[in-house]
């Protein structure tokens, strides 16, 4: 993919074990951080709780955007506003994964 295209990051947040409640206000702010930086496209940003349908593991956050090209996250981390969530977001995580999605041709 060049790296002038924009592309969809699929974040999967795992909150420590009592620290629910603090990721999602943090979740929360994510979006209106990564929208007032201009370095994502008008994608909707889309944010959901999910849990295991089997009841294993905690809840957990999923999120969708859409950066306006490759250079986005790097210059995002020279952005005070998303650093200020980025940052305490990292101490209270059990787990965070982080997806480049791609379409599949034809779909």
């Amino acid at each position: 993919m060049p790296s002038n295209q924009p592309f969809t990051n699929l974040v999967t947040y795992v909150p420590k074990p009592g620290c629910f409640d603090a990721l999602e206000a943090l979740v929360i702010k994510h979006g209106p951080a990564l929208k007032a930086s201009g370095l994502i496209t008008d994608e909707p940003i889309r944010m959901w709780k999910a849990t295991n349908k089997h009841g294993e593991g905690p809840p957990y956050f999923v999120e969708t955007f859409q950066w306006k090209d490759r250079e986005g996250p790097n210059l995002a981390m020279q952005s005070p506003e998303i650093m200020s969530v980025w940052e305490p977001i990292g101490e209270i995580l059990e787990e965070l994964t982080i997806a480049t999605l791609e379409p599949i041709v034809g779909s």
